[in-house]
């Protein structure tokens, strides 16, 4: 199986590997909401953490302490409290809203990364990127419609974990510019570990023995969706894997149905719609002004 997936060509190595990662994603989602029935959503995220944590066991035997060097600890410290807080949130909104609403408001993170790039990195931005963040955050609107019907506390905090995970974006543009993936997903585990455990504290109940099971594949999981979409955004060009996220909506709609019984209504898949596409028309522009602004340096060099 391995040695005929390694003979695809890298573009469809990248996008098999996509749709894993979308899998990962939505079975590791499945799990939290089935956990979070039987335990506190904060407990569910410390655990999520830790065996996540050992999931990067064979990265420490592989490479030893060379992951840990690193002249960014407290940008490092930074994306870890901020993302700590986002899956807090998470966690919390996914035992509270059907999956499929989930799925539609977390396509909106890439806005708000986008738009903090703008504000905080001072990246120029343009008519087509403009037109598409007011076009993915009216998907917004409409998956929450304000005004029509009470927001629902579980929404806000979907959007508010979009926020945070926005905002590790932009730290994560510029740790990028000194620190290897490697580096970046060792601090985030290392960080996030202790962080969610405080909160955890407050709201602990003690798993029964079959709950750590549940904690071990949702780390392990979650964890392998990260290095699996790390490297089909390595392998294939982002306009040939990016597309294939919206599978995401597709799974969570069925596991919704099938083990939930919800029924995803039109504005969140209409919603969910128009937020990827804005937020995959941004990773397209950026995609292509980075490869152009290459280009440029390299004949400004010759």
């Amino acid at each position: 199986m391995l040695a005929r997936f390694q003979a695809l060509p890298p573009t469809a190595q990248g996008m098999s590997l996509m749709i894993f990662t979308t899998l990962c994603f939505t079975a590791m989602q499945t799990m939290v909401r089935l956990m979070g029935e039987a335990l506190p959503p904060f407990e569910v995220a410390f655990f999520r953490n830790l065996f996540g944590l050992l999931a990067l066991a064979p990265i420490f035997l592989r490479h030893g302490v060379g992951p840990l060097r690193t002249t960014k600890l407290h940008l490092h410290a930074l994306r870890g409290a901020v993302q700590a807080g986002g899956m807090l949130a998470f966690f919390t909104g996914v035992t509270m809203i059907p999956l499929a609403e989930v799925t539609a408001l977390s396509f909106s993170a890439p806005l708000f990364g986008s738009l903090l790039a703008v504000l905080l990195l001072g990246e120029v931005i343009r008519a087509r990127r403009i037109t598409a963040l007011v076009a993915g955050f009216a998907g917004v609107l409409l998956v929450l419609r304000p005004g029509f019907e009470e927001v629902s506390t579980g929404a806000l905090l979907i959007v508010t974990s979009s926020l945070t995970w926005g905002m590790a974006i932009t730290l994560i543009k510029v740790l990028a510019k000194t620190e290897s993936s490697v580096t970046q997903t060792v601090y985030m585990s290392l960080f996030l570990t202790p962080i969610t455990f405080f909160p955890a504290l407050f709201v602990w109940e003690w798993p029964e023995p079959e709950h750590y099971l549940w904690f071990a594949a949702i780390g392990i999981v979650g964890t392998v969706g990260h290095i699996a979409f790390a490297q089909a955004v390595k392998l294939a060009d982002s306009t040939a894997v990016l597309p294939l996220d919206f599978l995401r909506l597709i799974w969570a709609s069925v596991v919704g149905f099938t083990l939930f019984a919800e029924v995803p209504d039109a504005r969140s898949w209409l919603g969910g719609a128009v937020i990827f596409a804005a937020a995959t028309y941004i990773a397209f522009r950026e995609s292509r002004l980075a490869r152009v602004g290459r280009v440029r340096d390299a004949s400004t060099d010759t």
